[in-house]
């Protein structure tokens, strides 16, 4: 098969900024070419976080934000294409994941909505584009989430390795590959999201830049239990989350009749992260032997991978488990997400299933997304 480019784009529930990528795909290999992190307005940003904790909105207002987003995904390639000196001719097409407003999986008429006009993001860059990939995988029972375990299988499947690939975004998420074992993956809750929502709260900042404000609080074992007290934790996979539950009411809830400094709360939603992953990820733990602890791997991906006291506190949370960013295993920890949704282009795009359905429920594998040809 011939070598084909292919660009992915992938706003997360963090809304920090679009990412992108630039990769060539030829068969099983994939090799990164290029890369860029676009800005969303804070306009932009307060809107769609408006909807997302359920602000009282209309179509108008919906469809509006939508057309906005697509503008801003085609500008993020065009971006991509300045930098990069790469024409837009040469790339088979785009993978856009689109931002999601919200994931109602679980409830009698299960839905997911991500927003950012497909035909304007095709149109303005003149490049096929592949989009809408979580919903035929819900179409089948699944949860449409997460699908990025599918990419992670392709990238570092081992033999004698038992390998735990932590997302760390807004939510986080997990990937188990174990050898001559299916596939498991699934979120397992907040990630960057409540830390983020409260320092915002606090004082304005958009992120608790190398975790200095949580390292001058003390965990607050009260709060912690509290936190931990929430049925998702106890709910089996395959299961998916986000803001949907995991908001700064819910935060304010679980506060409740607490007199605790701020700095304490930055501490302790930073442990809830670590103690969340670290439940889950223990469970898949198969030796006690630290000589043994090689053939066990967390490698740690997104913005909670530049995280200093939430790397800390899952090393020393799971000592028999080498924990590392992906990167040292070769793939930018920064940029898998949009790297694999350009790989679920890729998929779509020759008819090839992009769902593992041990990993969402789904009924069967499908090929997933709707194709927007180049104008």
């Amino acid at each position: 098969m011939a070598i084909e480019r292919y660009i992915g784009i992938m706003s997360g529930t963090s809304m920090d900024g679009v990412d992108t990528v630039l990769v060539e795909i030829e068969e099983n290999s994939i090799r990164l070419m290029g890369e860029n992190s676009f800005p969303m307005g804070e306009d932009l940003k307060q809107a769609l976080l408006d909807i997302c904790l359920g602000q009282s909105t209309n179509l108008q207002a919906v469809g509006e934000l939508d057309h906005r987003l697509g503008h801003l995904f085609a500008d993020a390639v065009l971006a991509l294409l300045e930098n990069t000196g790469i024409p837009a001719d040469s790339i088979t097409a785009i993978g856009s994941h689109g931002q999601t407003v919200f994931h109602s999986p679980d409830t009698q008429y299960a839905f997911t909505m991500q927003l950012g006009d497909a035909n304007i993001i095709a149109a303005k860059t003149h490049i096929t584009t592949i989009a809408d990939f979580r919903r035929k995988d819900m179409a089948l029972g699944g949860q449409g989430a997460p699908l990025v375990p599918a990419f992670h299988q392709q990238l570092f499947s081992s033999l004698d390795t038992t390998r735990v690939i932590l997302n760390i975004g807004g939510i986080a998420n997990i990937t188990v590959l174990t050898p001559n074992q299916p596939v498991t993956g699934y979120d397992t809750g907040p990630g960057n999201m409540l830390m983020d929502t409260w320092i915002h709260q606090y004082n304005g900042s958009q992120y608790d830049a190398n975790a200095k404000w949580a390292k001058t609080g003390t965990v607050n074992k009260i709060l912690l239990e509290r936190l931990l007290d929430e049925p998702y934790f106890k709910q089996p996979a395959p299961k998916s989350t986000g803001r949907e539950l995991f908001n700064l009411p819910w935060l304010q809830q679980k506060l409740s009749g607490l007199e605790i400094p701020a700095e304490d709360v930055q501490a302790t939603l930073a442990e809830f992260t670590a103690v969340t992953i670290t439940n889950d990820v223990i469970t898949y733990q198969h030796n006690e032997k630290p000589e043994l602890s090689t053939k066990q791997e967390l490698l740690v991906c997104g913005g909670g991978a530049h995280n200093p006291l939430l790397m800390a506190r899952l090393a020393a949370q799971l000592p028999n488990w080498q924990v590392m960013t992906t990167t040292e295993r070769g793939v930018d920890s920064d940029n898998m997400e949009a790297m694999a949704f350009a790989w679920l282009a890729y998929r779509t795009y020759h008819n090839q299933p992009g769902n593992l359905p041990e990993v969402t429920g789904a009924s069967g594998l499908t090929s997933l997304g709707a194709i927007y040809p180049a104008s």
